[in-house]
This record gives C-alpha cells, sequence and structure tokens, in this order.
C-alpha cells in the first residue's frame, strides 16, 4: 500500500472513530441505550454489534481497507487490550452490591486478566520470541471467549424482560453514562483489536508456511 492511500486511509478512520464515540455518547447523554423492565436491551446489543458488521463488511469490500487492516503495527493493537484492566471496576461495584456476580466476576476478572497479559504478549512480539504467535493466539481468544461470557451473563442477569436470572434488585445501569461507553464504544473496539490481531496472525502464518514450502522444494 502507497504512504498516501495509508495516511488517507488512516484519516478516515479516526474520523470514523471520533464520529462513533460522539454518537454513542450523545445517544447516552438522551438515554437512547437504558432499557425499561419491560424492554430488552436492544439498543446496547445493535451498538455491541453494529461496528462489527460495518467492520467486517469494508473488510471484505475494501481491498484498501484490507490491506491496512493487515499493515497495521501488531504490537500497537496487542498494547490496547491493557486498558481492559478498568474492567476491575465490575467488581468494586459487586462489592457495593450494584452489579450481580452472575455478571461482575467474569466479566472483572477476566478483563482484568486480560488486560494484564497484554503488556507480557506485548513484550513477546516486540523480542519476536519462540512463543509469540501462540502468545498473541491465546491472548485474543481470550479475550473473545470472555466478551461473550461477559455479554451473555450480563444480558441473562439484568433488570429487563431477557433477565431470567435477575432478582429484581435495584442496580447500576451499563446503558447509562458513563459506563454505557463500555457496551457500545469499548467492547466494539477491543474485538476488533482482537479480530485484526488473529487476521495478521493468519497471514504470517499463511507466509511461514509458504516460507517453509519454498525451502523443501530447494532443498529436494
Amino acid at each position: 500500500m502507497l504512504d498516501t492511500d495509508r495516511r488517507n486511509i488512516s484519516s478516515i478512520v479516526i474520523a470514523v472513530l471520533a464520529g462513533w464515540l460522539l454518537l454513542v455518547l450523545g445517544a447516552g447523554l438522551a438515554g437512547f441505550f437504558e432499557s425499561g423492565p419491560s424492554r430488552p436491551p436492544l439498543a446496547v446489543l445493535v451498538a455491541v454489534a453494529g461496528p462489527l458488521l460495518v467492520f467486517a463488511s469494508t473488510y471484505r469490500v475494501s481491498r484498501r481497507f484490507r490491506d491496512f487492516v493487515l499493515a497495521l503495527d501488531l504490537g500497537l493493537v496487542t498494547a490496547v487490550q491493557s486498558w481492559r484492566v478498568i474492567g476491575v471496576m465490575f467488581l468494586a461495584f459487586y462489592a457495593f452490591g450494584l452489579l450481580p456476580g452472575l455478571f461482575a466476576w467474569p466479566a472483572g476478572v477476566g478483563d482484568a486478566a486480560v488486560g494484564l497479559a497484554a503488556p507480557f504478549v506485548l513484550l513477546a512480539v516486540v523480542r519476536r520470541s519462540p512463543t509469540w504467535r501462540r502468545q498473541v493466539l491465546w491472548l485474543n481468544v481470550s479475550g473473545l471467549l470472555d466478551f461473550v461470557g461477559a455479554i451473555g451473563t450480563g444480558v441473562l442477569s439484568s433488570n429487563n424482560s431477557i433477565g431470567i436470572v435477575t432478582d429484581g434488585t435495584a442496580r447500576v445501569s451499563l446503558g447509562s453514562l458513563p459506563l454505557s461507553l463500555i457496551p457500545t464504544f469499548a467492547v466494539p473496539l477491543w474485538t476488533i483489536c482482537h479480530i485484526v490481531s488473529l487476521l495478521q496472525l493468519a497471514r504470517t502464518a499463511k507466509t511461514v508456511s509458504a516460507r517453509q514450502s519454498v525451502g523443501a522444494m530447494r532443498a529436494i
């Protein structure tokens, strides 16, 4: 990819991220992500899934965007996951009775574990240690599984029409600011970073396999 194309796409991506943040911030201020006891949290679920669908669609149809994604610094994308340590606040909310344990424990411990592991994986990537690919794989797979568990337990334990294991106790709402920025901005962004890392890892594996095949043919 030419440097000019890369700069142009970088500018577009930055503008999209800024616009996305402002959009969910404004929607949060307007109470758009709040759901009453009789309604499922559809707005939050759409806010989580929407950016992922946009990313997947753009990656599929745009070769320039695909080249841009695959050229991103893997170390930087990995370092972004270190911010996941803020998930320990879920445990703090649980300690004060503001979040159910069914959600707070897996979400808080999982986020903290990924966030604490990220710097060590980053170091392995920078040093190109023998196991760096394996470490990147496990970090990102673990991070995605943590999100799946957190979203599932969060929905099931929430005070709405599909919260089948809720006790009806008043809780802090993840649909109101500032907490709404986590499911509507941070979670999709971190998920996209996970996907980018796995895409780059898959490309690296193909490159290594191709080089090994060429080397074997030359040896013959």
